[in-house]
């Protein structure tokens, strides 16, 4: 009919598509540096298309090669970002077992030793009683070997002696992040990005704003002892959880872990 308009099955689909990226979009700027550009972005695309309305010529030419070259300029500028969201498509999916050599040629799955989610908490549990300063990553999906490389391999079982021992302040490993995955220290003194996130509490350090850049990039899990209160706080999925007690970072551990076998 004459007046309406045809709304087909996959205009629907392609409409909520594209209000999923920008929800996702949304969800992963929010809070950040990031979200005052887009903002500003959205902004100038407004007063472009208003010139193009108007007939403005002159600047409309102007303004249309600006936004000709937008797209490189995005990419730039959100790398970050466009990089944990293919990240967070990886792993919600489980892709990487999905497409996996080993899933495609291995009958035989040999079972990986479990994380020991208690001894690991026991452990910072003991270090923030004497205020020892300290940075744990839980490897999810993602292997983290290029934070890995940034250290010192240990490949070692994961036990409470050995993290307060690396964590004690005249081991020269006590700096940087210890790194975990499933039953082993992988690495210790590990570098990791630092969060540009505003934080609530201002009083928070470097090892916080660690634990809250490996969470923003990847999917993994960080616990951080401080070392001037003794508290414990716990990142992930760029969200950073203060004054922890053992049995919630327990819990929310055994959670995420359940979530992601």
């Amino acid at each position: 009919m004459n007046g309406f308009i045809a709304l087909r099955f996959l205009d629907i689909i392609d409409i909520l598509l594209v209000a999923f990226l920008i929800y996702q979009l949304y969800m992963l700027i929010r809070g950040t540096a990031a979200f005052n550009i887009v903002l500003g972005i959205f902004f100038f695309y407004i007063v472009w298309i208003i010139v193009q309305a108007l007939n403005m010529e002159m600047m409309g030419k102007i303004l249309g090669q600006v936004m000709g070259v937008g797209v490189l300029a995005l990419i730039v500028v959100f790398q970050q970002e466009i990089r944990k969201l293919f990240l967070l498509l990886g792993t919600r999916y489980n892709l990487n077992k999905t497409f996996s050599l080993e899933s495609l040629f291995s009958r035989d799955k040999t079972e990986q030793e479990e994380l020991p989610i208690k001894e690991i908490v026991r452990s910072c549990e003991d270090m923030a009683r004497t205020k020892t300063g300290a940075l744990i990553v839980l490897v999810n999906k993602t292997e983290l070997k290029e934070y890995v490389d940034t250290g010192e391999v240990i490949n070692s079982r994961v036990s409470d002696a050995l993290l307060q021992t690396l964590f004690f302040k005249n081991s020269p490993l006590h700096d940087g992040a210890v790194i975990i995955n499933k039953g082993k220290i992988v690495a210790a003194r590990c570098v990791l990005p630092i969060s540009n996130k505003r934080l609530k509490n201002a009083e928070l350090g470097l090892r916080h704003r660690a634990a809250l850049g490996i969470s923003q990039v990847t999917d993994a899990q960080a616990i951080v002892v401080s070392e001037e209160t003794g508290k414990m706080a716990y990142a992930f999925n760029g969200t950073l959880h203060e004054n922890m007690n053992p049995i919630n970072l327990i819990r929310i551990i055994e959670k995420v872990c359940e979530t992601n076998k």
